[in-house]
């Protein structure tokens, strides 16, 4: 108990040279990789994200984990999440590491069954179409569960407005 509140003068210094080179590290590799390592476009890049946050964490919290240790470890997420990200380009590895979007109003149609495969309440979709400031459900030309977990809600006051099949191309229906 006494050992929680002790301050030792070296490892205060230990904390603060590490914090430095970690988030020095973490910005070049950052600036490497591109701006996708912090998106949240797939479960592989929140993992991603998640993963480096706790590893700086614990390389600057933990004594047993080396500034370098952790400079690597970080390092080589990043290669992986880069690896990821092309070979993406592959279908086989694209289902595997992306989620699919899913639509969940096709125009003022609700779709239980997705709505249900997404785990989305009507009342989650209600608050989604007043968020996007949806007055009448006629304007509503489609509502989509993105693979990051958002909803996106596509709508016109205009009712002869069409929604271009590119939109959806990607979206189960």
């Amino acid at each position: 108990m006494e050992k929680w509140f002790k301050i030792e003068e070296t490892s205060i210094l230990a904390i603060i040279l590490t914090a430095l080179g970690i988030y020095l590290a973490t910005i070049i590799f950052t600036r490497l990789a591109g701006k996708r390592s912090f998106s949240k476009m797939s479960s592989f890049d929140f993992a991603m994200t998640v993963a480096v946050g706790s590893m700086i964490a614990t390389t600057v919290l933990s004594k047993s984990v080396s500034l370098w240790d952790g400079v690597l470890g970080i390092g080589l997420v990043y290669l992986l999440q880069m690896l990821v990200a092309i070979l993406r380009r592959f279908k086989i590895i694209k289902k595997t590491v992306d989620n699919e979007p899913l639509l969940l109003m096709d125009g003022q149609n609700i779709l239980y069954d997705n709505l249900k495969k997404a785990r989305v309440t009507e009342e989650d979709l209600r608050s989604k179409l007043r968020e996007a400031n949806v007055i009448r459900l006629k304007e509503v030309r489609a509502v989509i569960f993105e693979a990051t977990g958002d909803i996106s809600v596509l709508h016109t006051e205009d009712d002869n407005e069409e929604l271009e099949d590119w939109l959806l191309e990607d979206v189960e229906r």
